[in-house]
């Protein structure tokens, strides 16, 4: 698995952040950052394929080291 970070253009709600419930949600002004484990590449695209659909801008989208 991967440990990803994700900074959307967005404060989500809490019912927002729940449609990603493996995810770590943190709001600050006006943004969000979902954090979490990604066990593979088709994982991480349903995530932006959702985010996408919700019509929220992904902003940034990191890989953090072990």
């Amino acid at each position: 698995m991967t440990r990803m970070m994700i900074r959307v253009d967005a404060e989500l709600s809490d019912e927002l952040s729940g449609a990603f419930p493996h995810l770590t949600a943190r709001t600050q002004r006006a943004t969000t950052t979902l954090t979490g484990e990604m066990t593979d590449q088709q994982e991480l695209q349903g995530v932006m394929s959702l985010l996408n659909t919700l019509g929220i801008e992904v902003v940034e989208v990191v890989t953090i080291p072990d």
